[in-house]
């Protein structure tokens, strides 16, 4: 495929992926005090276990953590796993501020240290909310999934036993999760930065070129393993996004790890169609959560 040709076809998916109207949730619920750190929740459609309860989804959206993109585009694919028989928590967080990055390419990418502020914040206030907003919803089989910029932030969230000493956001144990989902993730920084996936938006997560070397093991889902958790990685061959390459990077370096990452590759399918409902690619994305979940 020529260069325009799959341009072509990356915006075409984007498009359709962004044209379903967004859902509101069920509940919402603040997890701090500024607007963006909310959990939206959408309940559970159809049959449930014996037990009355269902497995949790928790969904970190994408949009190479820049201010322009939050929640809301992934709200039809929270209600398409809803729809699915699962219990949703779709998590906002902040991200970059609205001014230029340097260069002038877009927004900046994300907060440091705020966007991962917020994401641990999530996560620890995730169980009782859960219990208040979902009732149904069983913690015991808990699946963390995201997309690009939320598919490193899954990751991420997964391994933070495995931050360093010093990080403010390290806990004494791995969290207790049936596993985590990564779709097309930004999950190995320093490929991400040499194939310059979204506009070096990782080097700009972490306060700049300057910063990179000092936060990189606080921050690079590839340096922070094993985790010890059930982990599969969703990728589209022909992403133009986030390449193929940064997947199979983060797969090899949990490999020298001693552990195994699911790999599971998409032929003919780019970066949008993982979050999108209209897709084949979705329920696949589904499914990989359900072997997980259930």
């Amino acid at each position: 495929m020529t260069d325009d040709a799959a341009v072509a076809r990356d915006a075409a998916e984007a498009e359709a992926a962004f044209a379903h109207p967004a859902v509101k949730p069920d509940a919402t619920a603040a997890y701090g005090t500024h607007p963006d750190q909310v959990i939206d929740f959408h309940a559970p459609h159809g049959g449930r276990g014996p037990d009355g309860s269902v497995p949790l989804v928790v969904l970190l959206h994408g949009g190479a953590w820049r201010a322009p993109y939050d929640r809301q585009h992934v709200t039809p694919f929270a209600d398409f796993l809803a729809r699915r028989g699962f219990a949703v928590a779709n998590v906002e967080y902040r991200r970059g501020s609205s001014i230029p990055a340097q260069g002038g390419d877009g927004p900046v990418a994300g907060r440091w240290p705020e966007t991962f502020d917020d994401v641990a914040a999530a996560f620890d206030a995730l169980p009782a909310l859960v219990r208040e907003a979902l009732p149904s919803a069983d913690p015991r089989r808990t699946v963390v999934t995201g997309h690009s910029a939320g598919g490193h932030l899954a990751l991420w969230a997964a391994a933070r036993h495995l931050l360093p000493d010093d990080a403010p956001w390290r806990t004494d144990r791995p969290a207790a999760l049936r596993g985590v989902v990564a779709l097309a993730p930004i999950a190995d920084f320093r490929v991400a930065e040499e194939l310059g996936v979204c506009g070096g938006a990782a080097s700009q997560l972490l306060g700049g070129d300057t910063r990179f070397e000092e936060r990189v093991g606080y921050a690079d889902p590839a340096l922070l393993l094993p985790t010890g958790i059930a982990t599969t990685v969703v990728q589209g061959r022909t992403d133009i996004v986030v390449p193929q390459a940064v997947a199979e990077a983060y797969a090899d370096a949990a490999a020298r790890a001693g552990e195994v990452v699911g790999l599971t590759l998409l032929e003919d399918v780019g970066h949008f169609p993982l979050i999108d409902p209209g897709a084949d690619a979705c329920a696949v994305v589904a499914e990989e959560i359900a072997q997980l979940a259930f």
